[in-house]
């Protein structure tokens, strides 16, 4: 189904139910559907105080042993920031800016958990203590969606004198997050200039722009998830050059899409305009590129961004679905999205990567929430073998093609999105289930620590921003049904892919100006919902979105046995 301006923005999310034919035996329930078709009063509470208590843990703990360093080690409690010794350590120096990015990231967090207090005074502290005027060479997408992202979101709420999160007005407050994000998109641009193509290097020095014997390969996602930061960082500031800037580049790179498929690869020449990688997916080198298509059109209202996405997700669903077309029937293979190679669409490899579980979530903003019910399973099944997403699981090995799981919150966000969606009990009950994992394999003395090895939970010294800025955050969202952002906001407020709250606005669908950002609600559109994996039933009811035959056929194609789960 393609999605039109008349039957997208949320549909998803204030969808009850939908009208579907009842099965025969949609009453007959085994013990297990029973156990997740309601939730207590107490669990959910529980569930909410549990995430808070971690939540605030984790935050103190930083604060106390880590900042103004970037991220906390957890096991040793003390803070990590640039690697300046090894300035080839990507999986560090790529992130890591020396711009206490810990503290920026989890900034709206702390409007999510409702600590106005602590909010004001971690903003106070940005405004102090921050600067972008470093010696680091960083990543272009990691410091534009943790860093400029964190500070648009936490300015826009210091700004809002109607308090629609709650008492997070700042009177006395400046803009300074503002400028903030303005210095740092000015140290970004270097990485924009000297390309034949316009797609940005993937990584720049603060200080000193792009560095000789900078790689010219860049992947798909970290040249083409810029539109949402950049695009917001000019309306508010009235200029329109970044947001310009950020669509060029994902003109560009929907001109280099394989001809005959449709489809973008991995990774590409940024001087040739090459692909070099061919691996066309929904999981890393790519995943948020296609987010950004959907949410930039509900952000900004281009009808553009909607029909890249429009196109796209009939090329994904053309070349990259496997399975059943009908997810509630049990013959056939389950439904599942593969690599492909973007030239012919031929499998790839048999692996999926646990950021592919995000595809759930924009799936729901999208409206289909049928396919986001079948795609979800899969990983929960995935989740329920280990505990935790592996970042690898090959699914004809049913084993981990990497092992190690950082605190990932991509397959939670779809949780809380599909709950947000049906309002089902069962992923309420997921949600207890991923709380209870954390907290028994990853908490360590000062925090939460990232899995070294799904098999035998072995740990590494390592918290990510993300774990605060987005894990928590959905998680505690997922047991609050009567939060601000639950109860009345849904409507008007959307996640970046980081996570950060970014307001539905009419200020980011008009011509670049700074007036207010609060507006009223979107009126309510027509909803939507394409059937490509049919469930048969209400989501909303007292039952599982899958019936029990359909969840036992999932847990075996990943590997559970009897003796794991009752679902089999």
């Amino acid at each position: 189904m393609l999605l039109t301006k008349n039957a997208l923005i949320f549909v998803a999310l204030f969808v009850n139910s939908f009208s579907r034919k009842s099965t025969d035996n949609i009453f007959l329930l085994t013990d297990e559907e029973i156990r997740y078709s309601s939730i207590s009063k107490e669990d959910i509470e529980y569930g909410r105080s549990k995430t808070r208590e971690m939540f605030e843990f984790g935050w103190r703990n930083y604060m106390e042993f880590a900042f103004p360093a970037d991220e906390l080690d957890p096991i040793h409690c003390r803070g990590r920031g640039h690697d300046h010794d090894n300035p080839d350590n990507i999986n560090i120096n790529d992130v890591l800016g020396d711009y206490s990015l810990g503290l920026i990231d989890t900034l709206d967090s702390l409007v999510v958990f409702g600590d106005a207090d602590e909010f004001k005074r971690a903003v106070n502290l940005v405004v102090k203590t921050v600067s972008f005027e470093k010696n680091t060479t960083i990543q272009v997408f990691e410091s534009t969606i943790r860093v400029m992202g964190g500070l648009l979101a936490a300015h826009m709420i210091a700004v809002d004198k109607t308090n629609r999160f709650g008492p997070f007005y700042m009177s006395e407050y400046g803009g300074e997050l503002l400028t903030l994000a303005h210095d740092l998109a000015g140290r970004l641009l270097p990485a924009f200039e000297g390309t034949a193509t316009g797609i940005p290097f993937t990584r720049v020095n603060l200080q000193k722009g792009v560095l000789p014997g900078t790689t010219n390969f860049t992947c798909t996602s970290g040249a083409g998830s810029l539109l949402l930061e950049f695009g917001v960082l000019s309306k508010l500031l009235g200029d329109d050059s970044y947001e310009k800037l950020a669509r060029r580049v994902n003109e560009k790179l929907w001109t280099l899409r394989n001809q005959a498929t449709g489809l973008h690869g991995n990774l590409i020449d940024i001087q040739t305009g090459e692909w070099v990688g061919h691996l066309a997916g929904l999981g890393a080198g790519i995943d948020s590129f296609y987010e950004y298509m959907l949410k930039s059109y509900i952000l900004f209202g281009n009808e553009r961004d909607l029909d890249m996405y429009n196109e796209s997700f009939q090329q994904i669903v053309t070349y990259m679905r496997r399975g059943r077309n009908v997810c509630a029937d049990t013959n056939g293979d389950s439904p599942i999205y593969v690599n492909v190679d973007a030239r012919d669409g031929s499998t790839s490899n048999t692996w999926i990567d646990s950021l592919q579980a995000s595809f759930a979530g924009v799936l729901v903003l999208a409206g289909q929430v049928d396919e986001a019910v079948c795609h979800h399973a899969l990983y929960y099944a995935i989740w329920k073998k280990y505990g935790v997403l592996p970042e690898r699981f090959n699914w004809q090995l049913q084993a981990p093609d990497v092992s190690f799981y950082p605190l990932r919150p991509e397959f939670i966000e779809s949780t809380y999105l599909l709950y947000t969606a049906t309002k089902n009990p069962f992923y309420q009950h997921v949600g207890l289930e991923i709380l209870e994992s954390l907290e028994t394999i990853t908490r360590v003395k000062c925090g939460f620590a990232t899995v070294h090895d799904v098999a035998d939970r072995s740990l590494e010294d390592r918290m990510e921003s993300f774990f605060l800025s987005e894990t928590l955050k959905y998680l505690y969202l997922l047991f609050d049904d009567n939060h601000p952002i639950n109860k009345k906001e849904q409507e008007r407020v959307l996640f970046s892919t980081e996570g950060h709250l970014l307001p539905i606005s009419s200020l980011f669908n008009s011509p670049s100006s700074p007036p207010s950002i609060l507006d009223p609600p979107l009126s309510t559109l027509p909803r939507g919902n394409a059937s490509s994996c049919e469930t048969g039933y209400e989501f909303s009811a007292g039952i599982p979105p899958l019936r029990h035959p359909q969840m036992k056929q999932l847990f075996k194609v990943v590997g559970v046995n009897s003796n794991l789960h009752n679902w089999v």
